[in-house]
This record gives structure tokens, C-alpha cells and sequence, in this order.
């Protein structure tokens, strides 16, 4: 079975508001998140994905776990980090043209947007506390 390794993102502003995307032609929204390229760790992933996804620079701060599930065949594993942003966005410059909008949602948002992974939504509104 095909297998595909990625990492994503939890960046929580200092107002408590989550770090979240959304892409061409959709409505639903979710954290900054794409592949592991040939000799990157899951930690330099999630960097470069934040960066081309929202503009932003993040630090990582911890592992919080890895998401394994099945996805149209494929064995899926992402790793989840919290991250923590640097200075302000300089906007999406993402590579395949995929990210369209980029927002800060409070908790009250996130229990009411559409999720491209229902299954994280539980866990983002705890985040957010």
C-alpha cells in the first residue's frame, strides 16, 4: 500500500485564536499542513509549509502526536507540532496554488466552519480551551 508522510500545524495567537487555511474553491478549513520532502524532518516540514501556506515564520515549540489513518487507499501519517509565529505574514506564496485565504479563527468559529478533517475539530476547539 502506498504510504505519504506529512506534518502540520497549531499556531495559537496571543487572543486565542487558531492558525487556519483555505483552499481554491472550497469552503472548508484547516490548519497549515503538507508533505515531508526527500530528506526533511517532520519539524522542517511543518516550518516550510507554514511559511509557503500563510506568509508566516514559526518556530516549533513541541510534538503534540502523529495522526496515522487511511485515506483513498493510501497510509497516511501526519506528524502534529505546536508551533509559534515570528513577526507578521508575508503572504501565501504557496508553490502549487492550492492555499487561497488565510484567517485567525476564535473558538466560536471553529465550532461553526467546515472542516477538511472532521476528526481534528475536538481536538482544535481544546487548544483553543
Amino acid at each position: 500500500m502506498k504510504e505519504w508522510y506529512g506534518s502540520a500545524a497549531i499556531c495559537v495567537s496571543e487572543d486565542k485564536k487558531l492558525l487556519m487555511v483555505r483552499g481554491a474553491g472550497s469552503d472548508v478549513w484547516a490548519v497549515p499542513s503538507g508533505g515531508i520532502e526527500k530528506g526533511e524532518t517532520p519539524e522542517e516540514c511543518c516550518v516550510r509549509e507554514v511559511k509557503e501556506e500563510t506568509g508566516y515564520d514559526v518556530e516549533v515549540i513541541k510534538s503534540l502526536f502523529v495522526k496515522e489513518t487511511e485515506i483513498k487507499g493510501i497510509n497516511v501519517k501526519t506528524y502534529y507540532f505546536e508551533v509559534k509565529k515570528i513577526g507578521t505574514s508575508a503572504g501565501i506564496k504557496d508553490p502549487d496554488n492550492i492555499i487561497v485565504e488565510v484567517d485567525w479563527k476564535s473558538h466560536s468559529e471553529l465550532q461553526r466552519v467546515k472542516h477538511v478533517y472532521t476528526e481534528d475539530k475536538s481536538l482544535l476547539l481544546r487548544v483553543l480551551g
